[in-house]
């Protein structure tokens, strides 16, 4: 097959309305899982789904990055996202194509000079991985230079709302489990649903569609079916989201960051329960718990049982 170009377009608008779900995951793609014949725990012989996993290797311009395990949707998305989360590409960057050849399994995201990455690379001895270790430890600096919009609120309305929406989708983790989802949402408007076999990826896919489609992180909740570690903060600072939500439980040095940050950080959340550890000034109690309905058996992930056992 012939790689796959994503050219961008200079001057792209911000995109004030997008649709919900613009972006969501879909159980009945061929290529994201396959069937597998076993037996259960009387014996018996079963069939059961079961998430593809597959290599992607990613080159920034003609220096090789990394290999990536994914399930092998929106590679143009996970590899863009990828650069910006591990500040290889900057504001001054312009991408000007990203190729995708699927026999080889292979991305290419190319940019119209040479970026301050490939420049750190070149004056450092390639031993070890200390000059791509440098570069990740820049990650801290711009961590500290972000400001998150004090102004932004999250209604609890609107959080019970996302989560219900989020949980009854339908998706692979519903299909075939062992897989994480993020989600990039506005008020109670689920906007963008990826998933992957590492929340590192879905958020990464989440970013790259934002830098490529001009989405404005103005007004944006982030939500994560993982755990609020220092990676998933970091990430959400990194995009300038102010609210990050998981299902999950938390680190002790994402909570740090998060105060650091000033993110709000929202834990624990399904039916009508959650804890806020940070940020939680922005929070409005607009709903009645009352008339907030507990999650359904069936859409409870084990992550979320484990925390409540825990």
């Amino acid at each position: 097959m012939a790689p796959r170009a994503l050219k961008e377009k200079p001057g792209t608008p911000i995109i004030a309305i997008m649709k919900e779900f613009a972006v969501r995951p879909d159980p009945d793609d061929p290529r994201l899982t396959r069937r597998v014949a076993g037996i259960d725990q009387e014996g018996r012989p079963i069939e059961t789904a079961v998430v593809t996993e597959r290599p992607l290797t990613l080159f920034l311009n003609g220096r090789e990055i990394v290999t990536m395990m994914t399930i092998g949707d929106h590679p143009d998305y996970l590899a863009v996202g990828y650069l910006l989360n591990q500040n290889m590409l900057g504001p001054t960057d312009r991408i000007i194509a990203v190729d995708y050849d699927d026999e080889i399994e292979t991305v290419v995201v190319r940019t119209d000079r040479e970026t301050d990455f490939e420049d750190k690379l070149k004056k450092k001895t390639l031993t070890s991985g200390c000059a791509q270790g440098t570069v990740f430890g820049d990650l801290m600096e711009k961590f500290d230079e972000v400001r998150l919009d004090r102004k932004a609120v999250l209604r609890t309305s609107w959080l019970y709302a996302l989560t219900r929406k989020i949980n009854t989708a339908p998706s692979l983790y519903l299909a075939a489990g062992a897989i994480h989802g993020c989600v990039l949402c506005e008020e109670d408007r689920v906007l963008l649903y990826m998933e992957d076999v590492g929340r590192h990826n879905a958020v990464d896919k989440i970013a790259g569609y934002m830098h490529l489609n001009g989405i404005s992180p103005a007004g944006k909740i982030f939500y994560t079916t993982g755990r609020l570690t220092s990676e998933m903060v970091i990430k959400t600072v990194q995009m300038a989201i102010p609210i990050l939500i998981s299902r999950s439980g938390f680190t002790a040095w994402g909570v740090d960051l998060a105060r650091r940050a000033n993110l709000t950080l929202i834990g624990r959340a399904k039916g009508r329960r959650f804890v806020a550890l940070a940020g939680e000034g922005r929070i409005r109690f607009d709903t009645d718990l009352a008339a907030v309905a507990e999650e359904a058996m069936r859409y409870q992930r084990k992550a979320s049982r484990d925390d409540d056992a825990a």
